[in-house]
Parts: C-alpha cells; structure tokens; sequence
C-alpha cells in the first residue's frame, strides 16, 4: 500500500496533468460526436420522437442528481482513506453507498414508473400516437435509474484512485454509444423503445465493467462489508451536495427563461447561441478539476497543508494560461466569428453578449478550482450555501438587467453572479485554510495573472490600430503578440516543474494516452 500512497500524493507532476488530458478527451469526444449524429437522428425518428429520446439522456445523465451526493462522497472519503493509508477502510464506505444507492434507485423506479401516466398523459404534451411509445420508454428509464446511481459509486472509487484511465476507458464509449445506438436502431427499423432498450443495455454493461475494474484493483470488494453506521457521515457530506446540485440548474436556466418571458423567443435565440458556445469551453477547466477533487482529498486526509496550497495556486494559474488565450481570442474576435457562423443579424444582436459571457466563463473556471477544493475538505456546506444566498440576487438583478438592456444585460447578470461566486469560493478557502497569500507569488499565479492582463491589452490596442488594415496583416501582428505571450510564458512564468510537467505530458501522449504511467 505504501507504494500506491506515494503515487497518489505525486499530485503536481505528469499524473495530474496525463489525468486533467484524460478527462478532456472524456468530455470532448462525446460532444463532437453527438454535433455530427444529431441532425440524422431528428430526421430518422423524426421532431416529437427526438424529444422523447432527449428526456430519456436527460434521466440517464442527471437522475444523478438524486442520489443524496453519495456518488462524490465517496469519491472524497475513498480518496481520504487512500491519502491516510487506510486501504481497509474503503469496502465498508464503498459498500455502504452502493447499498444506499441501490435502494434509492429502486425507488426511484418504483416512482418513475408510477407516474409514467401522469407525465405521459397530463404533463408531457405527447401526441396521442405516440403516447403507447412514451409509456414504454419511461417505464424502461425507470429500469436504469438503480444502474446510473450504483454506477456513480463505482465510478467514484476509481476517481478516487486516481485511475482515470479506466474511468474514460469506459465512459467514453458509453458516451458515443448514447449517440450511436439511436442510429444502429434506426438502420435495423427499431422504434423508441427499441433504441432505449440499447442504450439501456450500454450502461448496464458500463456498471459491469466499472465493477470488474474495482474487484480488480481493490480484492477487498470482493467480500461484503456494508455497514449503514457509516451512512450519516456520507449523507452528511451528500445532502450539501444535494443542495448545489438542485440550486444550480435555477442558477444555469435563470437566464433564458426571463428572456423568453420579458422580451421574445427570438431574442432567446439570439441569447442562447452565444451562451451555449462560450460556455463549452468549460470542459477545460472541468476536466482538471475531475482529477483535483480526489487530488484535493487525499492531501486533507493527510493534513498536508504544503502540498494542497501548491496544488490549489499551480491549477489557478494553469486556468489563467490555458483558458485567458482562448477567451482573450473570442472577445477580439466576436462580432467576426458570429457573422461567419450564424450571419449578421447575430453578429449585430449578440456579438456584446458573446463578450460579457466571454468574460464570465474565465470567472467560472478560475471559481471551480475553489469549490473542488472546499468539497474536498469537507466543506460542500459552503459552497450550497453561497449558491443560496446567490440565488435571490441574482432573480432581482437579473429581472432589472433584462428589462433594461435585454440580452445584454441577460449576460451582465450572469456574468456578475459567477464573478460574485468566484470571489466567494476565494474568500472561503483563505478563511477556513488559512492559506497564505503568499501563495499565488511563489508558484507563480499571480505572476501568470499580470502577464495574461498585460498581453491582452496589447493584442486589444493592436487590433484596435490595425483594424483598417487587411485581414492577412491583421492576423500576422496578432499571431506576433500571442506568440510572445507564449515565448515569456514559457521563459518567464513556468518554473522547472511546470516545464518537467509539460514535457512529460507530451511524452505520454505520443506513446499513448491510455497506458498506466
């Protein structure tokens, strides 16, 4: 065990960064795949079909939501023990969860299937030839909802080890296969039902195949140890979590709904386009903070308070150089980028709000290194409480920006409530770590900041003197700018660790991503 400890706490080097990869690739590769398979399924099952399906991804995607937190639980208390070198620990925890949940998902069967009428008939508009179809397909999500719970705490325990080659080993041809199967139903004339009973047969063999992985690496699975003492701890932890995970789709959905509501579908439209484009480049940051989590976790179970100020600080800034690039280019080049997208009447309704929003996502990001971080210590009770306390605000300014300045000032609230969230999440691991500022200076994230600051406002002057140049000039001066961004970068922020890192990560990918490091 003592060798396996010590892979766990090498936290800054090639493992983080092999595993950040990892999960990007895990969260990007269904995304490009479900752009290009969508278009064929609407036309195969057609636009009241394709609805149906896209409430049975959001069943099998969020009904996680309602598993009392215990997923992430046990993730953060797998790791905890794992940091501590108490291997012994983890059948008890990891059993007790998957006891939990198998009951919470077998009601939750019970439930969905109960009201399949109501929702089919009163709820859902359905049409009437369609209703037979509906009821069968809910009936049959109804039969996932214990396979997608169970599935979290197996998932967890392999996060937790950070063995996040075999959690994308299988979920990233679960993922496709949730857009692929509805086609292979289509090709072999199979209804809806049909096509969910694939899909729903992908995800069983998921939960099979994170099970044999888990018997696999820990053999002290294999024997039950269950233990329901155990339960009050995890649901401790859980309900917070709960809390953050029901606040936030308000938080998300706020927006659009009071564009629709207070102007025009239309502007929703010219809303929602920009907001779902900026918002994906959160993967980035998402996919590091999957990997920070257990990271985070397992240096609280040792109390290494050092190794989790390096942590925290080198992942602030590697958001800042990796993300301020990307969002500094979609500002400079908005209104240029819609026009060639979506035409020029949302060149000229949204190219402001693409900005804002712009702005909004590198608030985001930077905010969710903090909430993995109180998470993992034991927090989740902070950040549920700021999404509560955030919640009525951001209602009212929301309300007033809208009525204003309509989907600007849609984005201008959304911007401010994660910059709020941000400061907050700061605020909160300075005050319950007692972290030194010191921090952000010696590993460089404050350095990263300045100069992230000062090339921006040269490549926004550029632009601005070069914009009645062409366009092939234009490029060329801009491309100079970022390329001496990258040079001090390289020369001046990143130390001796940050290159050996990188470097590193390279080499990996080259001899392929999925093997062992």
């Amino acid at each position: 065990m003592g060798e396996k400890r010590e892979k766990l706490l090498d936290l800054s080097g090639r493992l983080l960064a092999r595993n950040a990869l990892l999960n990007f690739i895990g969260q990007a590769t269904p995304l490009v795949v479900g752009v290009i398979t969508i278009p064929f399924i609407v036309r195969g099952l057609g636009t009241e079909r394709f609805g149906l399906l896209s409430l049975a991804w959001v069943v099998l995607g969020y009904f996680s939501v309602f598993d009392l937190g215990l997923g992430r639980a046990t993730t953060k208390f797998v790791a905890e023990a794992l940091g501590k070198g108490e291997a012994d620990q983890v059948p008890r925890l990891v059993w007790t969860a998957v006891t939990v949940q198998a009951v919470l998902g077998i009601v939750g069967a019970l439930v969905l299937t109960g009201i399949t009428p109501l929702l089919v008939e009163r709820i859902l508009k359905v049409p009437s030839e369609l209703v037979g179809e509906a009821k069968a397909t809910f009936r049959l999500l109804a039969l996932s909802i214990p396979v997608v719970l169970i599935s979290g705490s197996c998932r967890g325990v392999l996060e937790a080890s950070q063995r996040f080659d075999l959690v994308n080993a299988v979920s990233i041809p679960i993922s496709v296969l949730t857009y692929i199967l509805p086609l292979v139903g289509l090709l072999f004339g199979m209804n809806l039902p049909g096509i969910v009973v694939l899909i729903l047969l992908a995800r069983v063999w998921a939960l099979t195949a994170f099970v044999a992985l888990n018997l696999h690496n820990t053999p002290g699975l294999r024997k039950y140890k269950g233990s329901l003492s155990l339960f009050p701890r995890l649901f401790s932890f859980g309900g917070w979590i709960t809390v953050s995970s029901v606040v936030s789709p308000i938080l998300v959905y706020l927006d659009r709904f009071l564009v629709g509501s207070l102007l025009s579908m239309s502007a929703v439209a010219y809303y929602s386009a920009p907001y779902e484009t900026v918002t994906r480049l959160l993967i980035i940051p998402g996919s590091l903070t999957m990997t920070l989590f257990p990271a985070f976790s397992s240096l609280e179970g040792i109390k290494d308070k050092q190794k989790l100020g390096i942590l925290f600080a080198r992942s602030i800034k590697y958001v800042l150089l990796i993300l301020g690039p990307i969002i500094l280019v979609v500002i400079l080049f908005a209104k240029e980028a819609l026009q060639i997208w979506l035409g020029p009447d949302f060149a000229k309704q949204s190219s402001a709000v693409l900005v804002i929003l712009a702005l909004g996502v590198l608030a985001n990001s930077l905010a969710q290194i903090p909430f993995a971080f109180l998470q993992a210590i034991g927090r989740p009770d902070l950040p549920a409480k700021f999404h509560l306390f955030e919640l009525p605000i951001y209602v009212g300014i929301a309300w007033l920006l809208v009525s204003k300045w309509g989907i600007t000032g849609a984005a201008g609230a959304w911007a401010f409530r994660v910059t709020l969230d941000a400061f907050l999440l700061f605020c909160a691991v300075f005050k319950v770590y007692a972290f030194s500022p010191q921090i952000f200076t010696t590993n460089g994230t404050a350095l990263a900041g300045l100069v992230l600051l000062l090339f921006s406002l040269i490549a926004y002057g550029a632009r601005a003197l070069i914009g009645a140049l062409s366009f092939v000039m234009e490029g060329v001066v801009l491309a100079t700018v970022f390329g001496l961004f990258a040079f001090f970068v390289w020369s001046k922020v990143l130390d001796i660790s940050d290159k050996s890192t990188i470097l590193k990560t390279v080499k990996i990918v080259g001899r392929g991503t999925f093997r062992r490091v």
